[in-house]
């Protein structure tokens, strides 16, 4: 199973496909997937500025977890920023396949660790759209919660961010 392209479906609360890219796993360790990433061609992020092609995505994702965290390595390796997503748990599918439900907040973590939560106005207008229940909403925030715990105390993923050689790991697998 490591090594495998995984391709990675975000979706809206409705199923429609929001996004879709192509990783590989590069472990599996109880809930935790990790998976490498690359982005195809430049994005103009409104959080993000200017992601060029050939950026690294390391991307976390917990099968008992609501939420999943990317961290972004320029082309030549150095660290960018985390971008962590509030999300349904992942589901991974025989055939190669991982979807979830974004929940559409986010938060921006940058080089030193400060964060800023992201779009909570889209996720107040979608629980309403999409009518999400209410332990959807409650996990959402607790979601939000764990994750600025784990940022705060600089707990994993954001116990370091020494330079790693994403490149050498993208070879690797």
């Amino acid at each position: 199973m490591i090594n495998k392209l995984v391709k990675i479906n975000a979706r809206k609360f409705d199923f429609s496909l929001h996004r879709s890219w192509n990783a590989r796993l590069v472990s599996a360790e109880g809930s935790l997937l990790t998976l490498l990433g690359q982005f195809e061609h430049d994005v103009n992020h409104p959080n993000l500025g200017h992601i060029k092609t050939g950026t690294h995505s390391l991307e976390y994702y917990w099968l008992d977890r609501w939420y999943s965290v990317f961290r972004f390595h320029e082309p030549e390796g150095a660290f960018r920023n985390f971008y962590c997503n509030v999300n349904q748990p992942p589901v991974l599918t025989d055939e190669g396949e991982m979807d979830y439900v974004d929940l559409d907040m986010d938060i921006l973590v940058r080089g030193d660790l400060s964060y800023e939560i992201l779009d909570r106005e889209e996720f107040r207008d979608n629980s309403l759209k999409y009518r999400y229940p209410e332990l959807t909403v409650l996990n959402a925030l607790d979601a939000i919660q764990e994750l600025v715990h784990l940022i705060e105390g600089r707990r994993f993923p954001f116990d370091s961010t020494v330079p790693m050689d994403v490149t050498a790991l993208g070879k690797a697998v």
